[in-house]
């Protein structure tokens, strides 16, 4: 028997993850026991993923389990033991506010919870391919130090720089830079799924992501970009930008593009590998010019205010060089651009909401 062991199963990386490999794996088990809400509040409840997930997926197996407790996690990895091929690990904690309101909360889920799953893998299904969805917050501040240029609708580095053809590459320091709490957190966690990998020869992968995206995110004020934009496009709630003048830029990758990168890794792993994974020069925008997608898709005027102070620690400009990924897996490309991206996050979020334009 073939297992996928899918870790923060019903948010937005975990169910595109169950939904990707239910047909190549004889049992998909999720592990999710709904944090997300407690972090973000009712908007960010998953409750309705996992409803979802398991009505449309016969193979699917729910487990609600704390990944910090390894007394809840060690039962889950001696039920199905050797037979656990594959481990994507997405649960996290994901918001730099909110870190900063509980340390504790944040470092045991992102940090402690990562190396509990490294340890059962290690002890129960060392063969297996370990998949962690790591973040560009890594990089701390650092690219807000490159030579940046404002245009009318977006910051931009300047052409010469060599990320500017296609952005930030895995070389950028780690180091001496201000993170966020939870970018330290998820530091932690990145660094021990590449030491399990080299120290001990385990097939793990760390995919650093951009803004990951798709349709069925649960977005809230705290953390999903494109998903809360859009629902408050939709909606007229209000929507407050936060620094940057709403230029600021991010690259967007569709939840499906990105559970493909794990698969092409899966099938040909690379023991301790990081790699940038985001929406690149193919898939970017500042947040002025989301919400003119917003708009656009929607066909409202959207409800927004400028705030001048900006969230600590976050980017200005942030476009991932996937360049290294490509030449190691090219049978890999993007699959969505950002309006079909935005277009199904409208329709899921319509769907979902029972608002009609």
């Amino acid at each position: 028997m073939n297992v996928a062991l899918i870790t923060g199963s019903a948010g937005l990386i975990g169910s595109e993850s169950v939904a990707f490999f239910s047909d190549k794996f004889d049992v998909v088990v999720g592990i999710d026991n709904n944090m997300r809400q407690y972090f973000f509040g009712q908007d960010g409840s998953t409750e309705w993923n996992r409803n979802r997930l398991q009505d449309a997926y016969p193979n699917y197996q729910h487990r609600v389990a704390d990944i910090r407790e390894v007394s809840q996690l060690e039962p889950i990895f001696k039920e199905f033991g050797a037979d656990i091929k594959l481990i994507v690990h997405t649960a996290a904690q994901p918001s730099h506010d909110w870190a900063a309101r509980e340390p504790f909360t944040d470092f045991s889920v992102n940090a402690n919870g990562t190396l509990n799953l490294l340890e059962m893998t290690r002890q129960n299904c060392p063969e297996a391919v370990f998949i962690f969805t790591s973040t560009n917050k890594v990089y701390g501040d650092n690219p807000n130090f490159l030579p940046l240029i404002e245009t009318e609708t977006r910051w931009e580095i300047d052409q010469n720089h060599p990320y500017f053809e296609n952005g930030i590459d895995e070389f950028m320091s780690l180091d001496h830079t201000k993170h966020s709490l939870f970018g330290a957190s998820k530091v932690a966690a990145d660094i021990l799924v590449q030491e399990y990998g080299r120290y001990f020869g385990m097939n793990t992968g760390v995919f650093r992501g951009g803004c990951l995206t798709g349709p069925n995110h649960s977005g809230a004020q705290l953390h999903g970009f494109l998903s809360y934009l859009m629902k408050c496009a939709i909606t007229g709630n209000h929507y407050t930008i936060f620094g940057y003048k709403g230029k600021q830029v991010r690259d967007n990758i569709h939840s499906w593009d990105l559970v493909n990168m794990f698969w092409h890794f899966y099938q040909n792993p690379r023991p301790g590998e990081v790699y940038n994974a985001g929406g690149g020069r193919h898939a970017n925008c500042s947040m002025l010019e989301a919400i003119t997608v917003c708009e656009q898709i929607s066909g409202n005027k959207m409800n927004y205010s400028y705030s001048e102070t900006n969230r600590i620690g976050d980017h200005i400009w942030y476009i991932s060089d996937l360049s290294k990924f490509k030449a190691h897996y090219p049978d890999w490309n993007w699959t969505y651009d950002l309006t079909q991206t935005l277009a199904q996050i409208h329709d899921s979020m319509v769907a979902r909401l029972a608002v009609t334009k």
